[in-house]
């Protein structure tokens, strides 16, 4: 055993510091002391959170518009809503350390800190204090699978699941009871309804096919007895559903949908298997069109009523880049042409969509490199690009988790085929920033490869969940980790027109999620020049407090103006070269019109030597049919004169001999 002194657990922590502020729960508290320490908007949060803590939601009557700081109080207490007890405890606890950082210094010389017995073994959990029906641990451990001791921090928490967290931007390990799943990695997970869903996987090399649910509630597990549905009525065959790794899990109706993935015997096309959430049964779904090539280690996101399908690896350990498109509705495939450049063929990559139009992704591995590149691809375009990364770039990873929350995609886990990726970092898809959340140390489970990461919601807030993996080890823990808001809450205080305390304790509750709604208050400004009770704010430590929100808001301001200025700059020249481009498409235009008339003139200028052209082959073929007339007639000529000729010649010989024979030329004549 070892004594560790570590400060006043919950409860006590929070009436020490209303002890100290002055609100000791009676009513003659002297709220006029409080005004003397504190400003106006501190007050108020105080005031509220006090009231949260020990009392409830706020039920009393709404006080008459006659007396605003009363009504302001009231408002201030109704705006927390059905805040927890242990949750408006440690906001107060927390507003007190940034006011007056040193307050419980200078009260622990009238509160005794108790000294708590820790187990120094690697699940130190502490005996829960049990305080207004909620439950308080003092203190918790995180402990790696190998053994080693990972961190021990002091943390606040409510005994309810896995929202017992309250520690923002830390992974924590929360105590699991039930039938845990052997560890594995390359499975897949989902939530339903308060409920994880963990499907397959792979451990020791042999593909799973088991299915799991942990209540996040209770934070139990329990194994999934699933059976199969027969293929139809006239063959009843059971279905096959062999085991799998490097699938994906998808939520669909009441169904969750297992998509594609590794197997001992592959099919050459893609499967679709689906469990009835209700009834308990697999079945595989019959599509149509031409499905994709069997693989394992894709990327499958759900947009709107479609799963967009992208890369992988298949049975001959080809690496893939393709892109297809199943339709949930029509259970129909349809490959898609993307234009531009795509990402390089990868598996064990992660993507997500932002604003329901435009598909991210980041990272993977080939054969023989793991990659940090980021591409976006336009749903409504079908057009990749690869834009400019902001911020702490992440390290090349492959086999790595990722969820969004919000405009926020939250990465966790991957290596590089020599370490683990140690840090937890998050992409803010509107700006395209990285920045890092957290880091572990060791070889934890949260630096492994083929982790799966889930977001639940418990008690109004986001929180992320992590299970298995593998590093060297094949792991089954559980790891949690509440996301926080990027603004701070002084930041929050000055935003709005209304009460500042409203809103920051509204932010506060809820870091993960933007204002929704403002705080209307009547008698707006008599509260805000009305001190609550003849409060009087500190002067010195309230104008050094104001001065230095002034300042960070004149500096915010600046920042602002000049990325406005330059926004205005780059319109400028974008509208001038988009007259430049309109005045060119003019001249382009005038030129064009130019040469359409030139070819329409040489058209018919081509028209009408075509026209004399055959009128000229229509003589040439009349001259030669004279030609031929021409030398028929003279040989009918030729023929004639030879006939002539002979003729005379046969008239001289006759009159020889018939003058030798007696006769006259009459004679010959008549003969």
């Amino acid at each position: 055993m070892a004594r560790a002194s570590s400060g006043l657990a919950y409860p006590e922590r929070f009436y020490a510091a209303a002890a100290y502020v002055g609100f000791d729960g009676s009513p003659n508290s002297n709220d006029k002391d409080i005004g003397s320490r504190f400003s106006n908007d501190v007050a108020l949060i105080l005031y509220a959170l006090y009231q949260q803590a020990t009392v409830g939601p706020c039920n009393v009557p709404k006080p008459s518009l006659w007396n605003p700081v009363e009504q302001g109080k009231w408002k201030s207490w109704k705006q927390l809503g059905n805040m927890v007890s242990a949750e408006a405890m440690r906001l107060f606890v927390k507003i007190l350390e940034e006011e007056e950082p040193g307050w419980y210094s200078r009260a622990s010389n009238s509160v005794l800190e108790p000294v708590t017995d820790v187990q120094m073994n690697h699940n130190a959990i502490v005996e829960p204090i049990i305080e207004n029906r909620n439950s308080f641990a003092e203190r918790k451990t995180i402990s790696a699978e190998n053994g080693g001791l990972i961190e021990t921090q002091d943390i606040d928490v409510v005994s309810e699941g896995l929202g017992s967290v309250v520690v923002y931007d830390q992974w924590t390990s929360p105590p699991i009871t039930g039938q845990c799943p052997k560890g594995r990695y390359e499975h897949a997970a989902a939530v339903v309804e308060d409920k994880m869903y963990i499907y397959g996987g792979n451990h020791n090399g042999r593909y799973l096919s088991d299915l799991h649910v942990l209540d996040l509630r209770s934070c139990t597990w329990s194994k999934v007895e699933a059976k199969v549905e027969s293929k139809s009525v006239e063959r009843p065959s059971p279905v096959n559903i062999t085991p799998s790794a490097g699938h994906s899990l998808i939520p669909w109706e009441n169904k969750l949908l297992s998509i594609a993935g590794h197997t001992k015997d592959p099919s050459e096309t893609f499967q679709v298997k689906a469990f009835d959430l209700q009834i308990g049964t697999w079945s595989m779904l019959n599509t149509y069109g031409k499905p994709p090539v069997s693989r394992g280690g894709q990327s499958v996101t759900l947009v709107g009523t479609t799963l967009v399908i992208f890369g992988g690896q298949d049975a001959k350990q080809t690496l893939l880049n393709d892109l297809h498109i199943l339709d949930l509705e029509t259970l129909t495939w349809d490959e898609i042409d993307a234009v531009g450049v795509p990402p390089s063929p990868r598996s064990g990559h992660a993507a997500a969509v932002h604003a329901e139009r435009y598909l991210l992704i980041f990272g993977g591995g080939s054969h023989a490199t793991c990659f940090n590149d980021l591409h976006v691809l336009d749903l409504q375009t079908m057009e990749w690009s690869r834009p400019t990364q902001q911020g702490e770039i992440p390290v090349p990873r492959a086999g790595h988790a990722g969820v969004t929350v919000g405009e926020n995609w939250f990465i966790v886990g991957g290596g590089d085929n020599k370490s683990g990726a140690s840090e937890t970092v998050v992409l803010n898809m509107s700006t395209l920033a990285w920045s890092v959340v957290t880091s572990v140390e060791g070889r934890v489970p949260l630096a492994s490869e083929g982790l799966s990461l889930v977001v639940g919601s418990l008690n109004g807030e986001d929180i992320l969940i992590s299970f298995g993996g593998y590093n060297g080890h094949y792991n089954s823990e559980v790891n949690v980790l509440k996301p926080s808001h990027k603004s701070t809450l002084q930041s929050k205080i000055m935003e709005g027109p209304v009460p500042d305390s409203v809103s920051a304790v509204h932010n506060a509750t809820n870091p993960t999620r933007d204002l929704e709604s403002e705080f209307e208050v009547g008698q707006e400004g008599k509260i805000r020049e009305t001190a609550i009770d003849n409060f009087e704010p500190m002067k010195s430590k309230g104008g050094e407090t104001s001065e230095h929100i002034l300042a960070m808001l004149k500096a915010e301001k600046e920042e602002l103006e000049s990325s406005l200025n330059n926004e205005k700059l780059l319109s400028l020249q974008l509208k001038q070269e988009l007259a430049d481009a309109e005045a060119r498409n003019t001249d382009l235009y005038k030129e064009l019109q130019s040469v359409r008339g030139q070819l329409a003139s040489e058209q018919s200028r081509c028209f009408k030597l075509e026209v004399d052209v055959a009128e000229l082959r229509q003589k040439q073929q009349t001259m030669e049919t004279l030609q031929r007339e021409l030398e028929l007639l003279q040989r009918q000529k030729a023929t004639s004169e030879q006939v002539a000729i002979n003729a005379k010649q046969r008239q001289g010989s006759g009159g020889v001999w018939g003058w030798l024979a007696g006769r006259t030329p009459q004679n010959a004549d008549d003969a």
